[in-house]
């Protein structure tokens, strides 16, 4: 099996919970217009969708929509303002990147977030450990599920795509994945709508909670194997049951946009 030697994060759902920010957003422009605030939980299994998912569940709008480009705009310059507030890494998440960063493997983020957003975001958020490289929504040609953001991320880090696995909560994660040939994990604490099943994205497999992730990963080092993660209904075979293993000479390549 070859070794770990980089692993890519999703961003919004994965990595980060931005919901409560994004959600505020939405109420806020809401409130401009006098409607009701729309609860946490109505708000977030779209957040991973940003714009077009929020603008779908607080305003009915759909990209087709002749209003929906100004009511971007507006949604996004609304977040701009209050863009961390209340956005945290996942419970365990810290943990996790400080023991990638100890075993020298490399870490990345793959988003379709614009850049004028992710960077400030990244910043303001003061992560434990820098990513060896950030790819934004805008950063190339094309966004996920296209594979070109990872393997432009990968081509930045200088590791093959067999040696690297995506994490993400959203399908569009794992088709870019795939095509691109890294392995891809599901990220299942993510922003899932009532209907969404990870088990049919073709993961790898599913890590149910955030807080399982670093076991996930590293219970070859002598963590416990997390219970509950392995995804369900498909077979278990040496992929889904063994740890990663991990590559610790990899040199640390300083972060891109």
């Amino acid at each position: 099996m070859p070794e770990l030697a980089a692993v890519l994060f999703d961003l919004d759902g994965t990595l980060v919970d931005t919901a409560p920010d994004l959600g505020a957003a939405a109420n806020r422009m809401r409130a401009d217009r006098g409607l009701p605030a729309m609860s946490p939980e109505m708000l977030r299994p779209v957040a991973s969708q940003g714009a077009r998912g929020l603008l779908r569940i607080a305003f009915n709008l759909h990209p087709e929509d002749p209003e929906f480009a100004p009511m971007r705009t507006e949604f996004l310059e609304t977040y701009a303002a209050h863009l961390c507030e209340r956005s945290a890494l996942f419970p365990g998440m810290t943990g996790t990147l400080r023991m990638l960063s100890e075993r020298r493997i490399a870490w990345g983020i793959v988003t379709n977030k614009p850049a004028f957003l992710t960077l400030p975001l990244i910043t303001a958020l003061q992560l434990p450990v820098a990513p060896d490289t950030v790819v934004c929504g805008d950063t190339t040609a094309r966004a996920k599920p296209d594979p070109l953001p990872i393997i432009h991320a990968l081509s930045r880090m200088g590791v093959a795509a067999a040696e690297s696995l995506m994490i993400g909560d959203d399908p569009r994660d794992m088709t870019a994945g795939q095509a691109a040939g890294a392995r891809c994990w599901a990220a299942a604490w993510g922003y899932l709508e009532a209907g969404d099943h990870p088990q049919d994205w073709g993961a790898e497999r599913i890590i149910d909670r955030s807080e399982a992730l670093a076991s996930a990963l590293f219970q070859g080092d002598g963590a416990p194997a997390a219970a509950g993660d392995l995804q369900k209904g498909r077979r278990q075979d040496q992929h889904t049951t063994e740890p990663l293993q991990q590559r610790r000479h990899l040199p640390r390549q300083p972060p891109g946009r």
